[in-house]
């Protein structure tokens, strides 16, 4: 876990926020002591959300499809 100083936190921002992704906590320092965690999030994303595409085909022929596959 990496130790930075508030104005040094402040001057390479980026880097701390890598550093915190990679190792998964930074610690910053104020001059009167007091530290702060700067944790990453966790994604909260479903891993059946999936981006739309555009197709021209209807909803029977999609069964059409399904159907042809299960009698396989």
């Amino acid at each position: 876990m990496q130790v930075y100083s508030y104005s040094e936190a402040r001057q390479k921002f980026a880097t701390v926020l890598k550093q915190a992704e990679s190792t998964g906590k930074v610690i910053i320092r104020r001059k009167d002591g007091q530290t702060f965690a700067l944790i990453p999030e966790k994604s909260v994303f479903s891993p059946l959300d999936v981006p739309l595409i555009k197709a021209n085909v209807t909803t029977e022929e999609i069964v059409d499809i399904v159907r042809a596959g299960r009698e396989r």
